[in-house]
């Protein structure tokens, strides 16, 4: 199941005077660009990505909104509860994705009819619109679910996979990137159909294993599993030192330099959190801990200002400390995209160079002076995925 135009889809909620007209989300300058734009923009030839003063050169008479990311936050979660309410295993694929595994509904009342009923469900509850496909896999079922969009739903059953794919362009298979599109192109495939009819030995030869996959993915065999999403799943970073310490401002510099190394983390992996959570272990070993759920982001200067105001609530007691530690849950697939609110990209742009910077010399290449000196010396500074 996939909201359609989340983004647009919330505004209009807000704002009944939207509905039927363009709407642009994203940064409002001419330096800005489209988070994410509605069906009536679209054909004028606006994406999302585009930068906001080509989007309005090519549709005048488009509304530009800047976007909320507390809204949209806010109606992910409560659609997440109605879908955890009403399906035994489901997996959180994005902000407004959701895979489910519903085996075993054909017992009461058919799949099919279930899947129907809980899109009516979100519809009411929420008016949000929402597509789906139900499918024999994940692939297929994405793929299917766009072709039922917009505000629909329809059905691949067993065995008619390769046919309902043929004919679509090779741009649909979800792991088809600008890259690897114009690699098929100058081999001459533009169908799935071509890809179907090619030897897996040949994909392989040019694409190494993601051939293979992709080949799988074009005849609809995808056995990978739903993986039930749990808000629990978390990454976090701990710091015990040698020494208990009362100096707030070294204190302030590890919690820093911690929080960057796990939104690097986060956006290396693509991911998204809505809940910070700090905890503090006296000397006397008494622990404490506190979070606060926030919008979804990965971007550094957001989450540390949320952990340094959770440290402030928390370290009430002014004694010396044993250890500190930042936990980031309510993980979820997602990127730059949801932070393109701003009226330039100045941030993001920022940020895809440190990274880069990171990746190549290394995590710590790229400090705030804020977080200098503490190094990977002072503390474990990845923590492992939990659930």
């Amino acid at each position: 199941m996939d909201l359609d135009t989340f983004f647009v889809s919330v505004e209009r909620l807000m704002d009944n005077s939207l509905k039927g007209k363009p709407v642009l989300i994203g940064g409002s300058s001419d330096r800005g660009v489209v988070a994410s734009c509605s069906y009536e923009a679209r054909t004028f030839g606006i994406h999302s990505a585009m930068p906001m003063k080509l989007a309005r050169q090519l549709c005048p008479h488009a509304i530009v909104k800047r976007g909320d990311h507390e809204q949209y936050s806010k109606y992910s979660h409560i659609v997440t509860d109605i879908v955890q309410e009403n399906v035994p295993v489901y997996e959180k694929a994005s902000i407004d994705e959701f895979y489910m595994d519903i085996t075993g509904m054909d017992r009461f009342f058919g799949c099919y009819r279930a899947a129907t009923g809980l899109r009516q469900k979100i519809i009411k509850e929420t008016g949000l619109p929402i597509s789906f496909c139900l499918s024999t896999n994940k692939t297929v079922a994405k793929i299917g679910t766009g072709e039922a969009k917009p505000n629909g739903q329809r059905e691949i059953p067993l065995g008619t996979e390769k046919s309902f794919l043929a004919p679509l362009s090779v741009r649909k298979i979800p792991m088809v990137g600008d890259k690897t599109y114009q690699l098929l192109r100058n081999m001459g495939v533009a169908k799935i159909k071509t890809v179907q009819e090619m030897p897996v030995e040949l994909m392989e030869q040019v694409l190494g294993q993601n051939g293979i996959m992709l080949w799988k993915k074009a005849n609809g065999i995808d056995n990978s599993p739903v993986e039930q999403y749990s808000e629990r799943k978390s990454i976090s970073t701990e710091c015990t030192f040698e020494k208990d310490t009362i100096d707030i401002a070294y204190l302030h510099s590890v919690l820093i330099s911690m929080t960057e190394k796990l939104t690097f983390q986060l956006r290396s992996e693509e991911k998204l959190t809505a809940c910070v959570t700090v905890k503090i272990r006296y000397a006397d070993f008494n622990t404490y801990s506190m979070q606060a759920r926030i919008p979804y982001t990965s971007l550094d200067h957001i989450l540390i200002e949320k952990v340094k105001e959770l440290f402030a609530k928390l370290y009430q007691k002014r004694m010396l400390i044993r250890l500190i530690g930042v936990r980031f849950s309510h993980l979820i697939q997602g990127n730059y995209q949801f932070d393109l609110f701003d009226d330039t990209v100045e941030h993001i742009q920022l940020y895809q160079a440190m990274d880069r910077l990171r990746k190549r010399f290394g995590r710590n290449a790229v400090q705030r002076a804020e977080g200098m000196g503490i190094t990977h010396h002072d503390f474990n500074p990845f923590g492992k995925a939990t659930g």
